[in-house]
This record gives structure tokens, sequence and C-alpha cells, in this order.
């Protein structure tokens, strides 16, 4: 019997404070598990993708023979009529390509993921690309590795920091087994999800990607995704082309981004039931894959390549799973270049037919096979243009694979590194280094949000170093600041100031002048610089602590923040130096003290923004289940007659599930309590049940808003 999920944590958490073992020895064995865990649940997962899809294009098409190519509608609808019960029902968070939903459990809670997320994700992706869905293993396997450290985490009760690098060593132990690339799952680790490198979490997840590959090379084996030829540079200004190469592959990253995001709207908007948006999705998917190869066959692309014979397991469409079957032929130079720039484009939309609809797979492959196109593509366009070049149709393929993904993920550094390790060829490293950060810079001019980041966006979350922007931005410096921070006067000696630190145990003091002004900040930095000076200076050896004031040492006209700047004014503001600490001035008189905020605050206040902003979700959750047909919100603006003006709102006899929201006046919008008091003019925003709406308007002698449809209460959809 399974026990439940607090008797665990409970048992495994007790027996941790009972062994009570070293702090390193804990963290090394927990990545070791979970990298070497995350290789388990890698292998059987390809094994069972190849097992759906053996059964489904080899023996279940076998029964039917005469019925042909329409295996290739049939089979994906149902796959995905099979996977979308599992994610409607079970765990919407297999739903997608799974990153941000990892990403989001890092931001918003501390890194814990529900543990039926592994196996409804496993379940549903297997069932998706092995019947053909247009999406990747990584995506996938990603989102198991994170949840199985979060879970490992959560039995432990370990804090929310040694989760989120449980998350992260099993985010790179996914990417490590999957692709058999261990130094890009750690480069995706520290890139795309925490957006930072720190000493602590990089020997974790170096430990859990090793170990992760270690397992996966033992059952799958050792040989690169690919053999690629040797390809070299042929001359130095073949630079520029790899260049160019990289700026239309920024442009087809935006294009991958933006017609998923525009596809995962459409689906969403549909009246139809969650669980057969995926089964629509796969209808659409199959009517391409049977049509298009029959189009190309009428022009450029050899009847060969169409791939319009039998059996259908070794005609799959090309558009189909994650097509690193045809990418190897791609750089080995073995493709028409018709056939590469029709999938440029029909590649990202299979994926968004896929994806886009709720079905669940990952990104990173067909990021991986576009850029592959689009670089064989550029490389037969360059050999026309400049015959007398000897180009590799092959090494520019193998550049564009990096240069998509780096475009649309905004993680150059990784797919540099995952395709050196998955070509195990270092021949083009400088041609991956430039066309991938062209690339990505230009992508991220252009469009700011990655194919991660687009879907927390839409929810409101904006990732940027490791951090939800929006969270940092909804807590004032004044809400967490030290409102009477310990200050020392310029004129005090040095000696007092080590005295106060010794007493204080603080390393940082604002200093002021006898009026009490700001004159600078002094740091232990400061002192321990000055005492150097000293040494160093045999003339003024023997010169006493005493004697020298702290404006001698102190930092003049420091870096400051006001009180009504939200905090993340005052990360930008300490990055630049890397300050511990900032003065809070008046905005009134910026030489008037009013507080100090430190690193510590800072912390504090984004936890602050995290409750409040859950807060506000639960409060906006319970405000959906209490709507109904009979209630909405009306708009009005107080009359000049009306009995309520100069009365406050205690005073008014409101039904009980009347709620006055807002009050606009002039241009202040006011939260309204029981002392408001209302004015002439003044415009309430007032949400209530139907009937009474006739009552609240005739008590406030209103004149009523009108919605754009003319119906001035409009129940909520």
């Amino acid at each position: 019997m399974l026990l439940p999920q607090s008797i665990k944590s409970h048992f495994f958490s007790k027996l941790l404070d009972r062994l009570a073992p070293r702090e390193g020895v804990v963290l090394l064995l927990l990545s070791i598990v979970v990298g070497a865990a995350t290789g388990l649940a890698a292998v059987c997962f390809i094994e069972l993708i190849s097992f759906i899809h053996q059964l489904s294009y080899g023996k279940i098409t076998g029964l039917l023979p005469e019925l042909g190519r329409l295996w290739f509608v049939i089979i994906p609808v149902v796959g995905a009529l099979l996977g979308g019960p599992v994610i409607s029902c079970f765990a919407s968070e297999a739903k997608g390509h799974g990153v941000p939903e990892v990403m989001q459990a890092l931001i918003q809670r501390g890194g814990r993921i529900r543990p039926r997320v592994a196996v409804a994700k496993i379940v549903a992706s297997a069932l998706c690309i092995g019947s053909g869905g247009s999406a990747g293993r990584e995506g996938p396997i990603v989102q198991v590795g994170s949840t199985l450290g979060s879970t490992l985490g959560q039995w432990l009760s370990l804090s929310d920091d040694r989760i989120r690098n449980l998350v992260a060593c099993g985010a790179a132990a996914g990417i490590a087994a999957t692709f058999n690339a261990p130094i890009a799952g750690v480069t995706f680790a520290l890139e795309v999800l925490l957006s930072e490198m720190q000493v602590a979490v990089f020997g974790n997840v170096v430990i859990a990607a090793v170990s992760s590959s270690i397992v996966s090379q033992f059952f799958l084996g050792r040989k690169p995704a690919f053999f690629v030829p040797a390809y070299v540079m042929h001359s130095s200004w073949e630079i520029l082309l790899y260049v160019i190469l990289g700026l239309l592959a920024a442009l087809v990253g935006i294009f991958f981004i933006r017609l998923l995001n525009a596809f995962e709207d459409f689906f969403d908007g549909l009246p139809i039931p969650g669980m057969i948006k995926p089964a629509l999705g796969a209808l659409m998917l199959g009517i391409l894959a049977v049509f298009y190869p029959h189009v190309s066959s009428l022009f450029t692309v050899f009847p060969d390549e169409s791939r319009l014979g039998l059996p259908l397991l070794d005609n799959v469409p090309h558009v189909y799973g994650s097509g690193f079957d045809f990418i190897a032929q791609v750089l080995q130079g073995n493709a028409s270049f018709g056939l590469l720039v029709m999938l440029v484009f029909l590649k990202p939309l299979a994926t968004s037919f896929t994806l886009g609809s709720g079905n669940s797979g990952g990104v990173f492959a067909p990021s991986l096979f576009t850029g592959a196109m689009l670089g064989g593509a550029f490389g037969y366009a360059v050999r026309y243009f400049f015959p007398s070049l000897p180009i590799e149709i092959g090494a520019y393929a193998l550049v564009g694979m990096a240069s998509v993904f780096a475009a649309a993920a905004r993680a150059p550094l990784t797919a540099m590194l995952i395709v050196f390790e998955m070509s195990n060829d270092y021949m083009l490293i400088l041609p991956l280094m430039a066309a991938g950060m062209t690339a990505s810079f230009v992508a991220y001019w252009l469009h700011p949000d990655s194919i991660y980041t687009i879907k927390l966006t839409k929810r409101g979350i904006r990732f940027e170093h490791g951090r939800d922007l929006d969270i940092m931005q909804g807590v004032m410096v004044e809400e967490v600041m030290n409102h009477a921070p310990i200050t020392v006067d310029k004129d005090q000696s040095l000696s007092e100031l080590f005295a106060l630190v010794q007493e204080t145990h603080l390393q940082g003091f604002p200093v002021v002048g006898k009026d009490k002004k700001l004159y600078g900040m002094v740091s232990l930095q400061d002192m321990e610089r000055t005492l150097q000076d000293i040494d160093r200076t045999l003339q003024v050896k023997d010169i006493p602590l005493k004697d020298i004031a702290v404006w001698d040492v102190a930092t003049p006209d420091p870096v400051s923040v006001f009180p009504d700047e939200p905090i993340w004014y005052a990360i930008r503001k300490m990055a630049p130096r890397d300050l511990a600490r900032l003065p809070v001035v008046s905005r009134q008189s910026p030489n008037v003290l009013v507080g100090l905020i430190s690193r510590s605050d800072i912390l504090r206040a984004y936890q602050v923004g995290i409750m409040r902003k859950q807060q506000q979700y639960l409060m906006r959750e319970r405000m959906v289940l209490r709507l109904g047909e009979d209630i909405g919100f009306v708009e009005l603006f107080v009359g000049k007659n009306s009995k309520c003006v100069g009365k406050k709102l205690a005073d008014l006899p409101l039904h009980q599930s009347t709620s006055i929201v807002a009050i606009r006046r002039l241009h202040e919008v006011i939260t309204p309590d029981s002392s408001s008091v209302f004015q002439e003019g003044d415009m309430l925003t007032i949400f209530c049940r139907i009937k009474h709406k006739k009552e609240i308007l005739e008590m406030f002698g209103g004149i009523e808003i009108e919605a754009p449809n003319g119906s001035a209460v409009v129940p909520p959809r």
C-alpha cells in the first residue's frame, strides 16, 4: 500500500535527523540518487516510445493494410485520445513541453512539484511521441527528472534552496541521459532554469549529470546521437556566412515561438473539453502528414524522399516524432534543397498542432530539427551563389541546429555544447559560437520572450535572473527596509567604528553629519582597505586609529533608493558594483536618511511578494467560484443630488452580497473601506446581484456607465 505524502515526508526527514550526516555528504548522495533515478527514467521513457512506435506503425497497421496512409491520421488521434485524459484528469502540469512548469515551480513554489507529474508526463509523452506527435523527448524527461529531485527534497523536508538545487540536478540529468550530453545538461540547468551560476549548485548539478549519463550509457550505449563527417571551416571569411545564418536563425526562432504561442491561444479558446483538444491537434497533424508528401513530390523533391512507399514503419512522415533519423541524413548532406526549405516551415507548424493543442512533449528536438533544415537549405543557397567556395551542406546544417535552438530558448551556451556533444565534432566550434550568439542576441532584441518564458509571461510571471520580475516590482522598499538603522557620525574615529562593528556584528553603516543628513556609507571592506593602506605606507604607520575620522574612509554620495520604489529598483542599483546594502532617502529631501535596505531584506521581500501573489490568486479563484449568471459588476457615477454624497460607506444600507470594489476620483483610484466618504462625480465599481442593480442606482442617484454591448452589468465569462 502506498503511504501518504505527509507520512513519507515525516519518516524520511526523521531518518535524516537521526543520522545527521555532514552537509556535503547529504547533497552529494542526493545528487547521485537523483541523477541515477533520472537516467533510469530516461531509459524507460525512450524504450517506451520505441515500443509504442513499433506497435503502432508495425503490428497495428498490418491488421488493415488497405487503409494505407490513413493510418498516419488514425494513430496520432488514438494516441492523443489516450494521452489527453491522463493530462486533464491526473496532472495538468504535464500539458505542453513541461519546462515552463518547472521554471514556475522554481520561482513561486520553492521548487515543489507534485510527484504524480513524473508518471503522467512519461505516459502522456510516450503516447504522443510514439504515435507520431511532432515533439521531442527532452522536455518530458527534464520535467520528470525535476519532479524526482523535488519529490526527494520534499520527503526529506529540505529547505527551498536545496529543493531547487535538486530540481536543477534532475533537469541536468534529464538532458544528459536523453542526448548523452552531460556538459550540455549542466549548462541547460544553469542557463535556462536558474539563470545564474552558483558554485554550490554547479557541483551538485555536475554530479547528477555524470551519474545520469553513466546509467543511460550502460543501457543505451556510448555512441553519439549523430555520426558527422569531419567538417572544417575552409576560410576565415566563411565566418561571415555563419553570422548571416545566425541572423536567419533568429527570425526562424521567433517564427517558431510566435506560431506555437498562437496555436496555444487558439486551442485554449475553443469551447470543447480539454481532454479532447489534443485529439483535434493530432487530427490536424495527420492531415498535414498525409498531404504534404504528395504536394512535395510534384515539385523538386525526389519521390524516394517523399516517403510515400511501404511499409509505413519505414516511411513515417518527416514531421512526425523528433525527426533525428532525418537530421542524420541532412548532416551527411543527403537531402534536397526543396524538401529542406519546406520543412523549415512545416516542422514548427506540426509541433504547434501537437503541443499547442495540449499534448505532451518537448520543443528541444523540433528546434534542432528546424535548425538543421534551415542550415542545410542555407548551405545549398551559398553553394549556388558562390560555386567556387568549398561549401559543405552538413556543416551548415550542424551550425543551424545550434542557432535556431539558441534563438528559441535564449541559451547559446547550451546550444553550442549540445550540438558538439551530439556530433562529437569540435572542428566547427568557432562557427557554432558566432552563429549561436548572433541568433540569441538578435532574437532577444526582436522578441524578449523565449519559447520557455512566453507561457510564464501570459500567466503574469516575468522570469529574469531566476526571479519573478513582477513579484519584485510588487513590493515597495519601505515595506521591508530597516526604518531605524544604526548610523555613525562622520566625525567619529575609526577605533569607535571598529568597536561598533564588534558590538553589532554588522558590516556596513550609513554615515551622517551633525545635522543628521546622509553623508555616505562605510563598510567593513572600507576599514580593511584603510588598514592595508596604512600598513603599506611607512610614513603614517604609527598613526593611531583614533586619529582617523570615519569620513576619511567612507564612500561619499552613495547610491540610494527612495522608499516608494519597488524592490527591483534596489536590486538593479546594487548589481553593477555588487553592493550589499543601500541607504533609503526621502524623495522630498534626497539627503535625509529614512532607512536602510540590505540583501537579507530583499530576500524577505521576495517571500512577501510570493505570498501576496498566491493570496491574490486564491482570492481570484474564490471569486470565480462565487460568480453566476445572476451576479456581475456595475459601474456608475455618483450623481449631484445623491443622498450618499458626504456619507461614509459604513452608513449605507447595502445588501450583504453587494461590495464596492473601487472608487475612481479624478486621477486617483481608491480602495474603499468603512470610513470612505463619497463625493459627487465619483466613479464606482460595484460587485452585486443583477436584481439589486436598480436599487443601487437609486441609492447613489447614479449615472450608469454602459459596457460596449450596451449592458451595464456584464456577467463574467
